[in-house]
């Protein structure tokens, strides 16, 4: 038997009601779980010349700047490619191009990366340093001038969107990073993560995965800024590869990237890394494309992903793309 509750209402009414106000608010929910930016990195910018670019709808794209030649203007052409088609540019820097292991003091880094700005000020999106706590980098043991860098780039640009630190998913980085905090000026509320171990080695559950692990401990979003399924890698100085060639491997990499991304909602962005496989392959290869413009397995699964967030804003879908792109860039 039911009694009256609140305002007359039986119980069942009111089981009823709270039944209808779930199944309408968990849709919502998941939805908004769901919704991520899409981004594409690379270096190359003959992938401007592609239609499948501007066909998937990119808004967002990522640069990484050797600071050396960011102060020469070398990426000159590159920006003002993607300023005239009205993409969202994040400029992350990085180490000299010739002299990796140097490190730059704090007013050199103003300097170079202030004289920059003042040549784009149409930039607003930026890291102060690409993939901080790698071991290659001059600030893989020196988490605080990597921090002092942002303090410095925060200070050039109060209202740009800054990420505090754009770490790899790799040994070591909890330690990295509590060394960075200890440094680093205010509470950075936006962080940057390259997870390719975790999506192409990863084998937990989205949200029991070192990728999940790592965000709850960045508080703030974060931004997967560099991530993919490698098609191939090999160290620079290594015989071994340490991928070998697989585009099928690479494309179920990419799509644990939007499984990963989806199970924290402070995901926001991801950037896809990269567009287009290097002409000569040296060290590394996660394109979408082969280098003479055939799409890649990844490709689809990006257009899925991308159809997906369309229909999230109740966009048409792109339901096909094309398999070659017979303009062949240079190298």
């Amino acid at each position: 038997m039911y009694t009256l509750g609140p305002g007359g209402m039986t119980r069942l009414a009111l089981t009823l009601l709270l039944a209808v106000v779930a199944a309408v608010m968990l849709p919502a929910a998941a939805e908004a779980r769901d919704r991520l930016t899409v981004g594409i990195g690379e270096q190359n910018g003959a992938f401007f010349q592609d239609p499948r670019v501007q066909t998937l709808g990119f808004g967002h794209v990522r640069l990484i700047a050797d600071y050396d030649l960011a102060a020469a203007g070398y990426y000159d052409a590159w920006l003002n490619a993607a300023r005239a088609r009205g993409l969202e540019v994040l400029v992350a820097f990085n180490q000299h191009s010739k002299r990796p292991r140097r490190l730059l003091s704090v007013r050199a880094y103003r300097r170079v990366v202030g004289g920059f700005l003042r040549r784009h000020p149409w930039i607003r999106e930026l890291s102060a340093w690409n993939e901080a706590n790698a071991t290659y980098q001059p600030t893989g043991r020196r988490p605080g001038r990597a921090a002092r860098y942002y303090n410095a780039l925060r200070s050039l640009c109060r209202t740009c969107t800054i990420l505090a630190a754009d770490v790899l998913d790799r040994r070591g980085v909890y330690r990295w990073l509590r060394v960075f905090k200890h440094y680093v000026r205010g509470r950075p509320r936006l962080w940057g993560l390259h997870n390719y171990v975790d999506a192409n080695r990863g084998r937990r559950r989205p949200a029991r995965s070192s990728t999940a692990r790592l965000t709850r401990r960045l508080p703030g979003r974060v931004w997967l800024t560099e991530t993919g399924g490698v098609v191939a890698f090999r160290r620079a100085k290594a015989r071994k590869f340490s991928y070998h060639y697989n585009e099928a491997r690479a494309a179920r990499a990419t799509a644990r990237v939007f499984r990963l991304a989806r199970a924290s909602r402070r995901i926001t962005r991801v950037y896809i890394y990269h567009w287009q496989a290097p002409a000569v392959f040296s060290t590394w290869d996660s394109g979408l494309v082969t280098n003479e413009g055939r799409a890649r397995p990844a490709l689809e699964v990006v257009r899925r992903e991308m159809n997906h967030q369309r229909w999230l804003r109740y966009e048409e879908p792109v339901l096909e793309l094309p398999k070659f792109f017979t303009e062949v860039p240079a190298p």
